[in-house]
């Protein structure tokens, strides 16, 4: 008869074979950059122009800020080629970089819907705010945010998208910031050459 003791090291080269082995790590896809309609925050103004035009829409108007001249407000309207509705488009940019841009409609409830799931099944599910009558749902990811937003007015649904680049955004505050300052305190914050 074999000693209890004698069968300890065969039991533990047993039970060592017998444990599954770690899992081999998994190569993490990428995250899909936040776009919508082809349309990305921290895109250049001129390729967002071309974009209108493609998307059959009318050529931006913009508008230059009295205030900071290196920002522009733009309008026009662009065309969901999906639905074939019109859509209104407003943007903001610094130095010719979209830092906001903002796509919105009427929509029904069945076109709500359908432009909510499409944003889950792309970006992931998050959970709906609301603020006042307005409902939002949000994606954030490496200083850039997609936001859907819809509200009900006079009646009717309002559905919209904005895009923001938080980084342009900070950036363009950060130096207003040091604008502002006295020429004493601005030497030190401002950026190295």
């Amino acid at each position: 008869m074999t000693s209890p003791l004698r069968r300890i090291p065969a039991l533990l080269i047993a039970l060592l074979i017998a444990r599954p082995l770690p899992a081999p790590a998994q190569a993490t896809a990428p995250l899909p950059q936040l776009a919508f309609l082809g349309f990305e925050a921290g895109a250049g103004l001129a390729a967002v122009g071309q974009h209108v035009k493609a998307l059959r829409g009318h050529g931006l108007r913009c508008d230059r800020s009295r205030r900071d001249h290196a920002v522009q407000d733009c309008r026009g309207t662009v065309v969901d080629p999906a639905s074939g509705r019109p859509l209104a488009l407003w943007l903001s940019a610094i130095d010719s970089v979209i830092g906001i841009l903002t796509l919105s409609s009427h929509v029904n409830g069945v076109e709500l819907d359908s432009l909510r799931q499409g944003l889950e099944r792309r970006y992931g599910l998050v959970d709906a705010k609301v603020q006042g009558g307005q409902w939002m749902l949000q994606w954030v990811r490496q200083g850039r945010m997609l936001r859907l937003t819809w509200r009900i007015e006079k009646g009717e649904k309002i559905a919209s998208v904005s895009l923001v680049d938080g980084r342009i955004l900070d950036g363009w505050g950060r130096r207003n910031r040091i604008r502002s300052m006295p020429d004493s305190a601005r030497a030190t914050h401002s950026p190295a050459p």
